[in-house]
């Protein structure tokens, strides 16, 4: 018995030091010296031998610590003696009186009371707004101060409180990061003072941002002060802004919106749309500025702010502002035109008006300025590819500076110029189709693929312009030309151009740069041509090196049969899969000296390559021949054709032959023998004519039987005003690659290559999904064939057609616009 009367006041003295450690490190507070000596008191006031302990009461402490605690909430001076007695006393009190910890809390809370009462008549002494919220503001200040410091000596009434159920009514108010004393000392403040003044306290701050709103000065710190006092009064740990928001939030954003109701409309009306525009675009910046100085900036209310601002400032008078955006874009004036983007970009869908505006200017201005240049650029494609380049830069730069290339108005922007590029009114492409069978009708597209790689051929071939460009201008163009093909819908028409092009460069040797060439086939794969193109441009690159060594090969073996002479024949031996362009080959008689090759060069392949077969392009070949007359000596760089028409004066050179007779020398078809002969008689880089003739003419199909050509036996090549007894001139001008009917098969080629491109994609998205709507077809078939050409809808519905009737698909029973892939 006696150990346990030993044991216990052992236990309670361990308790007692060791909070009484945690309490006075926790505050940096007193000594180790002064430690002791409280010990050691405590230590002598149990009795020996298990006597009865002392009672230490509430009644007999509370006298000593409310005098501390009153100089607290006066903020006066409290020395660290009296600040250690008064965590003593508390530590104390509740160890030895289960029922103290609530008799404490609750005479704090009339101490607090009582504070807060003369807190609050000295506050509402003042009438003046100003000196009401300073008063306020001060007393507010001293007080939140002290609930930092005042609920410290009292943890111990917290563990109390709430580990004690018999006194867990107070303790379970309150759980979070702040103490019961504090969540007390906040609560008496709200509902002795706030509630009672609230109201005149936010009126006060409203007047003076109001005075602010109108160039009136004030100190800010008052109304700095008044949202400081909403923002930490809270005591909710769930919503420490709750009392904030309900209140001064709302209360301020009342406040602008009103102010600004009045001011806003009475603004618009006396200087116009344009001039409100600034006005309410510095307004909006102010009122930022002024919401992160007097707004609670963790809590959204910026944001709200400025919700409300934009609402009364811009979405009110939004169509006023808009009805201003046409006339602006089509004067160019940026500046305005990015000051009404900032606005409308902070009003929702604001700025959906204005891409349509865009899109109507960049569509308007664009074909107006295609149709006013039409006489010009229509004949000359540099022309036209500058145009087109001048409008894509001007859109550009409208877009860049007054929308700071925004990706919407950038997409609005390609939307429309691809509409100018496509477009039909100025250059119209029809490609007819269906010599067998039924025609298949297409729209008209538009010429600009065809323009684009005649410039591109300007550019590559050796012409007067590749000629005064540097290497990079040339790239750049280049790489211009590459722009302007991103927006062309039929890209492989531009292929099929540029492709005939490269032919004639290849085959004449007309290229300017080779390494050019060769890049201009990678960046076409760059862009996202279509592979199967690409690739065929590149064979071609391979076929000229490989003919260019069977060709020194066959010179080779002629020199050594029958002299120098084989050193003036050139052949070029190509694969007919990656050059050729129809099926159509032309008859024509060949000079004897050309014949006599013929049989030779495929006698010499036919024994490098068994088992190939050779097929000759009369049409696709040039040569070089030397014409005399009184005049001079020249040569001439002429078709094949050309020289079989010219061959019929070798040996009568001052004789006139009909149109019938060089018809039966040539047997070249009537077609072209009237191409070949216009292109000698009317050749406009010269200003004597090869040949002359009569009757004239207007036009080669003007040429009958009967007409008459002789050689003009005073041509001479002319230069710098003077003829030339001796020169060397081009008759060749653009290489005939196709004849008429070769050129229907080509175009009823391209159609026909569209259709099993479409007949291609559609399997290949059912295979791949095997059932799939209508909708979702037409969306994933245009993605597939984007590149190389834009289906129409008609062409997609008959090619669908086309496969359920072969049974490559079905509709689904269950739903029309549903197909199922039938494997």
């Amino acid at each position: 018995m006696r150990m346990r009367e030993c044991i216990f006041p052992i236990y309670k003295l361990r308790c007692s030091l060791s909070s009484h450690l945690i309490l006075l490190s926790s505050l940096e507070l007193g000594n180790m010296n002064q430690l002791s000596s409280k010990m050691a008191t405590i230590s002598g006031s149990y009795p020996k031998g298990g006597q009865d302990k002392p009672q230490i009461s509430f009644e007999d402490q509370w006298p000593k610590m409310q005098p501390t605690i009153v100089k607290l909430l006066r903020q006066e001076s409290v020395n660290r003696p009296e600040w250690q007695d008064m965590f003593y006393s508390v530590h104390q009190v509740c160890l030895w009186d289960e029922k103290a910890a609530a008799k404490i809390y609750k005479a704090l809370q009339e101490n607090i009371a009582e504070f807060i009462g003369q807190a609050q008549q000295r506050v509402l002494a003042h009438s003046e707004d100003q000196a009401l919220l300073k008063a306020y503001i001060s007393e507010w200040r001293k007080f939140f101060d002290q609930c930092s410091y005042l609920p410290k000596p009292f943890i111990q009434v917290e563990v109390s409180l709430n580990n004690h159920p018999s006194n867990n009514s107070v303790g379970k108010k309150h759980r979070g990061d702040d103490s019961n004393v504090r969540k007390l000392m906040l609560d008496s403040w709200n509902n002795q003072i706030f509630m009672n003044i609230k109201q005149r306290l936010q009126a006060s701050a409203m007047k003076l941002v109001r005075a602010e709103r109108n160039g009136e000065a004030f100190d800010s710190q008052l109304v700095i002060g008044v949202r400081e006092s909403y923002v930490n009064l809270c005591s909710d740990p769930e919503d420490k802004l709750k009392i904030y928001r309900d209140n001064f939030e709302k209360s301020y954003i009342e406040a602008t919106e009103s102010f600004y109701q009045v001011k806003a409309t009475q603004y618009l009306q006396d200087n116009g749309v344009q001039n409100y525009m600034r006005y309410a675009f510095s307004k909006l910046k102010e009122e930022e500025t002024r919401a992160k100085k007097y707004l609670e900036p963790a809590s959204g209310s910026i944001q709200a702010l400025m919700d409300c601002c934009v609402g009364v400032l811009v979405t009110a008078f939004k169509d006023q502002i808009l009805a201003e955006c046409p006339g602006m874009i089509k004067d160019n004036e940026t500046e305005k035109l990015q000051l009404v983007f900032k606005l409308m970009d902070r009003v929702p869908d604001g700025i959906g008006s204005m891409l349509n505006d865009l899109e109507d200017h960049i569509k308007t201005a664009g074909l107006d300025d295609m149709k006013l240049w039409a006489d010009v650029i229509t004949q000359d494609s540099e022309k036209y590819v500058e145009r087109l380049l001048e409008l894509f830069r001007r859109f550009s730069s409208i877009v860049s500076s007054a929308f700071c290339d925004d990706p919407r108005f950038l997409t609005s922007r390609d939307k429309a110029y691809k509409l100018v590029v496509n477009d039909t009114s100025v250059f119209r492409l029809d490609l007819p189709t269906g010599r067998q069978g039924p025609a298949v009708k297409t729209q008209p597209e538009s010429r600009c693929p065809e323009l684009l790689a005649n410039y591109c051929d300007l550019l590559l071939r050796k012409t007067p312009l590749s000629k005064r460009l540097t290497s990079d201008d040339i790239e750049a163009r280049l790489r211009d030309v590459l722009l302007v093909l991103k927006y062309v819908q039929n890209k492989d028409v531009f292929m099929r151009y540029h492709k005939a092009h490269l032919t004639r460069r290849l085959i004449l040797d007309a290229s300017a740069d080779s390494e050019k060439e060769e890049n201009m086939v990678e960046w076409l794969r760059e862009v996202g041509m279509p592979a199967d193109y690409v690739n065929k441009l590149a064979r071609m690159f391979q076929d000229i090196k490989v003919s260019e060594d069977l060709n020194s090969q066959f010179k080779e073996q002629y020199r050594l049969a029958k002299g120098p002479i084989g050193d003036s024949i050139n052949i070029k031996i190509l694969n007919a899969g990656a050059w050729a362009r129809g099926s159509e080959r032309i008859s024509v008689s060949l000079p004897l000296e050309l014949e006599d090759y013929i049989p030779e060069v495929e006698e010499f392949y036919r024994r490098k390559h068994n088992g190939r077969k050779l097929q000759w392009y009369h049409h696709m070949a040039n040569g070089t021949i030397t014409f005399s007359n009184s005049v001079g000596r020249f040569d001439l760089d002429v078709t094949t054709f050309q020289m079989a028409v010219l061959f019929a004066w070798n040996q009568r050179p001052k004789d006139k032959i009909s149109y019938e007779n060089l018809r039966l020398a040539t047997e070249l078809p009537d077609p072209e023998l009237r191409k070949t002969l216009w292109s000698l008689v009317a050749f406009p880089k010269v200003k004597r004519q090869l040949l002359m003739y009569s009757p004239e003419v207007q036009s080669p199909k003007e040429f009958a039987e009967n007409s008459t050509f002789w050689v003009n036996q005073e041509f001479t090549v002319i230069k710098n005003g003077r003829p030339q007894k001796r020169g060397k001139i081009s008759l060749i001008g653009r290489l005939q690659l196709s004849t008429e009917r070769s050129r229907e098969e080509d175009n009823e080629g391209i159609v026909q290559l569209r259709i099993l491109r479409v007949q291609e994609a559609i399997i290949k998205i059912l295979k791949m999904r095997k059932r799939i709507s209508n909708a979702q077809l037409q969306v994933e078939l245009v993605d597939i064939l984007k590149n190389m050409f834009l289906p129409s809808k008609k062409m997609i519905k008959e090619q669908i057609e086309w496969l359920i009737e072969n049974k490559y698909m079905k509709r689904d029973e269950a739903d029309i616009n549903s197909f199922i892939y039938m494997a």
